[in-house]
């Protein structure tokens, strides 16, 4: 298929397209822009003929998610950090409702209102609380453009068949930069009937009088709402461990052999890679583990590794404090040494710092 030439927001968002997204609301924030400015444009046109709505909040937008989502067509929204926690009240609603929407993170710099620049800091609000009620999401983390453009496409899939949102966490430095993607084929109209009519047993249909009454929150999940609440958190616990079998997605890079470890995800990762293999060339046997889902975390991949060779692992990311960190070390289990490499507040972490922490780590050959 033919490449083409794309800043990461404008791939994403027409990744979204035609994957079958016919609904996206928002609200202009920094660095995610280009997303809801690319549905703006798109939404319209005779080969979608989407919805474009900007919402005059976060909230609102959400709230308008929540309602086309409950019509069972595919819908989505997007924003960046401090945006997404104004939504958090109503993700939490689509939880509870089984509703198969998409939200997009371009994370920056926090706490707070923090910087408009590229940042780690969300990655527990996407893994642990991303709204009340201790629902989960499949949470996505890509590295490059092309695995954004390839995530997006997937999550609606998966959204549908989980009957669950479900979460892609980027970062403004991979929303602003540019680079050739081969974009995937759009969804026919055949396609698309037929997922409507997969959730025609519980979707609002708006019709005065209708021989059914609704029910959103039914889905695929049977016991909601009629059944107490607690059952539905039984099957929602179910479909979570679930995951931890079916849904874990990880790259091994180079690890056949090493005494080092470097642990990273999205951005970070894609700047560690690059730092192995400098480090291979001087002779030092480091390797790569990189979560492609956040969430479900692959504990397995830790699990795998030889620790009675390994000097240590290195984990990295563009947050301070570390948050993946705590991940890595809960699977790790004090088993072997685990150091830091750290930027936050929209500094881009450096290959040279990755190095340098690895080599101290490692010690002397």
């Amino acid at each position: 298929m033919e490449k083409v030439f794309m800043k990461g927001n404008e791939a994403i968002a027409e990744a979204a397209i035609r994957a079958g997204c016919r609904f996206f609301a928002g609200y202009p924030i920094t660095p995610q822009n280009e997303i809801p400015e690319y549905m703006s444009r798109r939404m319209p046109q005779p080969d979608v003929r989407g919805i474009y709505l900007q919402g005059e909040s976060e909230t609102a937008s959400a709230a308008m998610l929540y309602g086309a989502g409950a019509t069972g067509i595919r819908a989505m929204t997007s924003s960046s950090s401090c945006g997404i926690a104004l939504m958090s009240e109503v993700i939490a609603w689509m939880a509870g409702a089984c509703l198969p929407v998409v939200i997009c993170n371009m994370a920056r710099g926090g706490p707070g209102i923090g910087s408009i620049q590229p940042s780690q800091q969300d990655y527990f609000m996407a893994t642990k609380a991303s709204g009340n009620g201790g629902f989960r999401m499949l949470v996505f983390a890509p590295s490059t453009i092309q695995e954004a453009v390839d995530m997006m496409y997937r999550a609606f899939d998966l959204a549908q068949k989980y009957m669950n949102p479900v979460y892609i966490l980027s970062d403004g430095f991979t929303g602003a930069m540019m680079e050739p993607v081969v974009l995937p084929e759009m969804r026919s109209e055949e396609f698309l009937a037929a997922e409507r009519k997969k959730n025609e047993a519980w979707a609002a249909t708006g019709r005065k009088g209708a021989a059914r009454s609704h029910q959103i929150g039914a889905g695929q999940r049977p016991g909601f709402p009629r059944a107490p609440l607690e059952q539905k958190n039984k099957a929602d616990w179910e479909m979570y461990e679930s995951w931890k079998v079916n849904e874990v997605e990880y790259e091994n890079y180079k690890i056949e052999d090493a005494e080092l470890i470097i642990t990273s995800y999205g951005v970070s990762a894609r700047i560690a890679r690059s730092a192995v293999d400098m480090l291979r060339k001087e002779g030092y046997k480091v390797g790569m583990i990189r979560p492609i889902k956040v969430h479900p975390f692959p504990e397995i991949a830790y699990e795998q590794l030889d620790y009675n060779k390994l000097r240590g692992i290195l984990s990295v990311e563009m947050s301070i404090p570390p948050l993946f960190y705590y991940d890595v070390e809960a699977v790790v289990r004090k088993r072997t040494p685990i150091a830091t490499c750290l930027r936050s507040g929209g500094e881009i972490i450096e290959r040279s710092a990755i190095i340098e922490a690895a080599k101290k780590l490692y010690g002397d050959k």
